[in-house]
């Protein structure tokens, strides 16, 4: 029975990992700055718009907030994240796209936490900040 027990604890925290998919922006600053953010009315999440503007702009990059006018924008950053609950509300899921006028993807991230409420892992409980500055890092680390 032990060895059940130890068994079923080892396969829910294998399942519970975080998984991370980026293709990187590899351009000139230029060619992407300003960014416009396109606001997301979906993402209910509160404040994760400022967390992504931030982040950009902790990578050194131009920002803008816009709904749907991208005037003087270089590129435009798409978004959407959803929650999970387990005792509490814990950011789950969150997809990054990062296109240029002309519609064609310069990059894209995906932040995945696996294993949903039957995760034993304490990670899912960290801040929106600490699951989403590490996957805008790798976004932007090809930005010359």
């Amino acid at each position: 029975m032990k060895k059940i027990c130890t068994l079923v604890l080892i396969v829910l925290t294998v399942i519970s990992c975080t998984s991370i998919n980026v293709k990187e922006v590899n351009v000139d600053k230029n060619m992407i700055e300003p960014i416009c953010i396109e606001k997301n009315p979906k993402v209910i999440i509160p404040g994760f718009l400022s967390l992504l503007e931030e982040g950009i702009i902790s990578q050194g990059l131009t920002v803008k907030v816009s709904g749907k006018s991208y005037y003087d924008c270089k590129s435009i950053l798409t978004y959407s994240a959803l929650r999970s609950w387990d005792v509490t509300p814990y950011l789950s899921h969150a997809e990054l796209r990062l296109n240029n006028l002309d519609g064609e993807t310069i990059g894209s991230a995906t932040y995945h936490h696996n294993g949903g409420g039957m995760s034993l892992s304490p990670s899912k409980w960290k801040s929106d900040k600490s699951k989403m500055f590490p996957v805008i890092e790798q976004l932007f680390s090809g930005v010359k």
